[in-house]
């Protein structure tokens, strides 16, 4: 791992940990998706980096499906933005497949990172609101009690 990795790394844990903490089912889960990710993309880089390409475009698409079923299952706001998301690295990962163009350029490295961080944000997002909202049940639940 190189040292351009590991700030987008520290914000992904951060964020998938802030999900995990505060996010309702939908963000915990979709935490879960979003980890699963990470190591599945850096294991392709370790154990078998001559196939890193289709790795990750399958990884990515599988990810993709995964958080299209929970969508589907809690209608969350927010994974409209991850959808989106995956679908651009998704579209990502398939012009570099398909043009056979190595995806270690600069340019497939700037997309890659800021369409990851955008899924990462969405997920912050998503963990924010639902925290808020469980917040603000709780307060009309004790001022209806007082």
């Amino acid at each position: 791992m190189s040292d351009p990795f590991i700030p987008l790394t520290l914000f992904c844990l951060a964020g998938v940990l802030f999900a995990a903490w505060k996010g309702g089912p939908a963000e915990r889960l979709g935490a879960a998706v979003v980890v699963l990710n990470i190591i599945i993309g850096f294991a392709s880089y370790r154990l078998t980096p001559e196939w890193v390409g289709i790795i990750r475009f399958f990884n990515d698409g599988l990810a993709a499906v995964v958080m299209l079923g929970v969508t589907v299952i809690y209608g969350a706001l927010w994974m409209g933005g991850v959808m989106l998301f995956y679908a651009a690295q998704f579209s990502l990962h398939a012009y570099y497949f398909v043009t056979d163009r190595p995806d270690s350029d600069r340019l497939h490295a700037i997309i890659n990172n800021v369409d990851f961080s955008g899924i990462v944000w969405c997920l912050i997002i998503g963990a924010a609101v639902a925290w808020r909202r469980r917040v603000r049940i709780a307060r009309a639940a004790a001022k209806t009690e007082a």
